[in-house]
C-alpha cells in the first residue's frame, strides 16, 4: 500500500515542537492519570477547553522530558502485515499539518463545518484533531454511506469541506454540484483526481508550525447524525465539553485507562462511539490507541488480533462478544487483556456468563447515545448485575421519567431522563442542530429524555427495556424488542433478529420476530424451527414474551450505522408501507 508507505516515511519528518504549548494549570500539576486525578471534579466546568492543547501537546510535553514510557500513541495493523506507530509528540506534529493545511490550503475558518468520511485508517485521527486545533468542527460518517447520504449530510449541515478516500470521492462528485457551500474536497488515497486536493501530499508540504486555539468549552466541536430510524438523521452538536468528560474523575473511573494500556475499540469511525472510545478516553489517559483496519467484521481475525498484539482493554458491541461467542473457539484465553467494555445495545446475562467461563474476564456494560456520550456504565472493579447496563455515571443524574418529566419510583417503568435543569451537565449535546423544534422536543420538564425506556432499582442499576415506540403491548404485558432478541440470539440458528409489534384479532398486539438464519439452518423446515425458536425463547426468558408469529427474511432493513430499522418492519406489520 503506497499511501501506508509515504505515512511511514512521514516520520522521518524534521521535528518541530515550537508549537508545544504549556501544558495548561490543572495538568501541570499532577499526572492526568491515576486515582487522585484531574483535580477538577465532575461538576467544574471550565471557561476554555481544547482537546489537542490540553491532552495531545501535554503528553508529546511528557514524552520530550521523557516522564511517558515508551508504548506509541496510535499503533495501526492490518490484514496485509502493514503497520504504522506514531508517538505522541509524531501525532501532535502531524496534526498541527494538518491543521495548517485546512485553514491555509482549504481557506477553512473556525466554526465551519468538515465531513470526515474515512475507514479505520491513521488519517482519521489526524483530521479529527486537526479540526480541534482549528476550531473546525468535524462531522464522522461510516463509509457505507451512499450518494444520497452524503447529498443530505452536505446540504443540513452547508459542510466547506469533505475528507474521504477514492472509493467514495466518486458519490461526493455526483451531488457536489448541488452543495454550493462545498468549497474543499480532500482525498486520502495513493492516486490524483481532478478536482480534489492530495490530503497526503499537503501534509508533507505543511509547516510543522501552528497555534491552537484557545476554545471555550462550549463552543462546537463535532456533529454526530443520529441514526435516523424514524426520519431522516438529526444533526446532534456537541461543545468541546464532550471531550472535557473525558477528563473527569467519574469518566475516567469507567476504563482506569493508564498510559501503559493499549486499547481496541472496533467500531465503526462514522459513530460517536470511536470518537469518545477511541479518541478521547485512550489519549485523555496517554494510553496507546491500536486500530486495525477491519475492512469487514471477523470474528476469527478479531481473536487472532486479540491473542497476537499486546492488547489491554476492549470496547466493542455485544454483537461482537456474541459474534465471537457463537464461533466456539477452544480457547478465548488472551495473554494481556485485562478489561472488556461493552455498549451500544442490550447485552443478555448469559452472555456475561459465557465470556466470562471461556475469558477469565468479566463484560462492563456502557450506555450512551449520539447525543450523551456514554452516561451510564458499570466501572471497572464495581459490581455488576447480569442484564443491566450499570448506574450513572457524574455529573449526569439520570432518573426514569414520566411523559410530564416527574421521576418515578424504582423498578416502575419509564424513560431514561437526564436532569439539564437547573445546570446542564458537561458532555450533553447543544442542540439538533437548524432544528429547534426537534431539540424542544426532547425536553421534558427538567429532563432530557433519551427516547429509550427501562427502569432502576434501588441501588441505581438501570435496565433497559427498548426504545419507546419500540416497546410492545401484548395481551397487557409490555414487552421490550431487546429482551425478546438477545434470548432469539443464543440459539445457533439464528444470525440476527428483529422484533416488533404485529397485530392480532383477539389480542390486539402480539410479538413477531424476523429472523436471519445462519448458513448452516438455511435448509431446515421453517415451521419445525420456528416452534423450536418460539420454546427456546420461553426457556429463557418470561414465557409470554415469546415470539408468536415469526417470519425468516434473508436481511434486515438497516440505517447506514448498523441499526435496525424496527419501524420500517412495524409499517410493514400494520400495513402502512
Amino acid at each position: 500500500m503506497q499511501w501506508l508507505m509515504r505515512f511511514r516515511a512521514l516520520r522521518g519528518i524534521r521535528k518541530s515542537f515550537h508549537g508545544i504549548q504549556a501544558a495548561p494549570w490543572p495538568l501541570r500539576c499532577q499526572s492526568v492519570s491515576g486515582a487522585g486525578a484531574p483535580r477538577w471534579n465532575d461538576f467544574d466546568k471550565p471557561e476554555e477547553f481544547n482537546f489537542a492543547s490540553y491532552v495531545m501537546d501535554y503528553w508529546a510535553q511528557m514524552e520530550q522530558e521523557g516522564r511517558r514510557g515508551p508504548n506509541p500513541a496510535l499503533w495501526w495493523v492490518n490484514s496485509e502485515g502493514d503497520e504504522v506507530k506514531w508517538s505522541f509528540s509524531e501525532v501532535a506534529s502531524l496534526t498541527r499539518r494538518t491543521a495548517n493545511v485546512f485553514t491555509q490550503s482549504c481557506g477553512l475558518q473556525r466554526g465551519d463545518f468538515l465531513a470526515l468520511i474515512l475507514p479505520r485508517i491513521p488519517e482519521w485521527w489526524l483530521v479529527a484533531i486537526g479540526c480541534i486545533r482549528t476550531g473546525i468542527v468535524f462531522m464522522p460518517g461510516t463509509t457505507q454511506l451512499k450518494a444520497k447520504d452524503i447529498l443530505y449530510r452536505l446540504q443540513a449541515s452547508k459542510a466547506k469541506a469533505v475528507v474521504t478516500t477514492d472509493t467514495l470521492a466518486p458519490e461526493v462528485d455526483s451531488v457536489a454540484s448541488e452543495c454550493p457551500a462545498l468549497k474543499a474536497k480532500l482525498l486520502v488515497s495513493d492516486h490524483s483526481r481532478d478536482g480534489w486536493l492530495d490530503f497526503h501530499s499537503l501534509i508533507q508540504s505543511a509547516s510543522p508550525e501552528h497555534t491552537c486555539i484557545k476554545s471555550k468549552t462550549e463552543d462546537p466541536m463535532a456533529i454526530f447524525f443520529t441514526s435516523g430510524t424514524t426520519g431522516l438523521p438529526k444533526m446532534a452538536k456537541h461543545s468541546h465539553s464532550l471531550a472535557l468528560r473525558s477528563y473527569l474523575p467519574s469518566c475516567r473511573k469507567l476504563q482506569q485507562l493508564k498510559p501503559s494500556d493499549i486499547s481496541w475499540c472496533p467500531s465503526d469511525p462514522g459513530w460517536i462511539l470511536a470518537v469518545v472510545g477511541s479518541l478521547l478516553e485512550p489519549w485523555t489517559a496517554g494510553s496507546t490507541i491500536f486500530i486495525h483496519s477491519l475492512p469487514q467484521f471477523d470474528p476469527k481475525l478479531m481473536v487472532e488480533v486479540l491473542s497476537k498484539y499486546p492488547i489491554t482493554q476492549f470496547l466493542a458491541a455485544p454483537s461482537v462478544f456474541r459474534m465471537i461467542l457463537q464461533q466456539n473457539f477452544t480457547s478465548l484465553r488472551f495473554p494481556t487483556l485485562q478489561h472488556c467494555s461493552t455498549g451500544g445495545e442490550a447485552l443478555l446475562p448469559e452472555e456475561q456468563e459465557k465470556w466470562k467461563k471461556q475469558t477469565g474476564l468479566l463484560l462492563h456494560e456502557i450506555y450512551g447515545q449520539s447525543e450523551v456520550g456514554m452516561s451510564c456504565g458499570v466501572p471497572r472493579g464495581t459490581k455488576i448485575k447480569p442484564g443491566s447496563m450499570g448506574k450513572a455515571i457524574s455529573p449526569f443524574d439520570v432518573q426514569i421519567i414520566d411523559s410530564k418529566g416527574n421521576v418515578l419510583p424504582p423498578n416502575t417503568e419509564g424513560s431514561i431522563g437526564i436532569r439539564i435543569k437547573p445546570t446542564r451537565p458537561t458532555g450533553l449535546f447543544m442542540c439538533y442542530e437548524n432544528n429547534p423544534e426537534k431539540t424542544a422536543e426532547v425536553e421534558c420538564g427538567d429532563f432530557y429524555n433519551t427516547g429509550d425506556r427501562a427502569t432502576m432499582d434501588e441501588e441505581g442499576y438501570i435496565w433497559f427495556l427498548g426504545r419507546d415506540d419500540d416497546v410492545i403491548n401484548a395481551s397487557g404485558y409490555r414487552i421490550g424488542p431487546t429482551e425478546v432478541e438477545n434470548a432469539l440470539a443464543e440459539h445457533p440458528a439464528v444470525k440476527e433478529s428483529a422484533v416488533v409489534s404485529s397485530p392480532d384479532t383477539s389480542r390486539g398486539e402480539v410479538v413477531k420476530a424476523f429472523i436471519v438464519l445462519n448458513p448452516q439452518f438455511l435448509a431446515h423446515n421453517q415451521q419445525q424451527l420456528t416452534k423450536e425458536l418460539q420454546e427456546h425463547v420461553k426457556a429463557m426468558t418470561a414465557p409470554y414474551k415469546y415470539p408468536r408469529k415469526v417470519e425468516f427474511i434473508p436481511e434486515l432493513p438497516k440505517t447506514i450505522t448498523g441499526k435496525i430499522k424496527r419501524n420500517e418492519l412495524r409499517k410493514k406489520e400494520f400495513g402502512q408501507m
